[in-house]
């Protein structure tokens, strides 16, 4: 386990739920307008390039319905585009996972083996995210780091 501090992402939002495929399709959907609209070039204020997609606001568990921020870690809030949603995400302890392979097949299947060790694991259900950086980008030998938000 380990401590991140809290942060704030610009982005842009959609709720949704695991049930019957909705998720794959509104989270692609969500992917497809952040990069058609070019939403990282909207962003103010940006502190990397790395894109996180957060999910959080759970209904309960991963099984019912939660909302999905796909943006970027901006260091203020006072500039928010319209259009755009800002969230800041508070200190919490997350378990970290790295999903390997051909994405998005190596986050979906790190996202079941998550799901499968669920109550081990003590999530929260404050906010878990990935990270997609430079290496989320080559090919069949990508990497996505996923934080699990855990009660410490």
């Amino acid at each position: 386990m380990e401590t991140l501090p809290t942060f704030k992402l610009i982005g842009i939002t959609t709720r949704t739920s695991n049930n019957n495929g909705q998720a794959a399709q509104d989270l692609g959907l969500l992917w497809q307008r952040f990069f058609q609209e070019n939403i990282s070039d909207k962003i103010p204020n940006k502190t990397g390039e790395e894109i996180y997609s957060v999910y959080t606001d759970y209904e309960s568990d991963y099984q019912g319905e939660y909302t999905c921020l796909i943006g970027m870690k901006t260091n203020s809030l006072n500039e928010i585009p319209v259009g755009l949603i800002g969230r800041e995400f508070s200190e919490a302890e997350y378990k970290k996972f790295v999903a390997k392979g051909k994405m998005p097949e190596a986050v979906v299947e790190t996202w079941t083996e998550i799901w499968s060790k669920d109550k081990e694991l003590n999530r929260s259900y404050s906010a878990d995210f990935e990270i997609y950086g430079p290496a989320s980008q080559q090919g069949d030998h990508s990497e996505v780091d996923i934080f699990i938000a855990v009660n410490s």
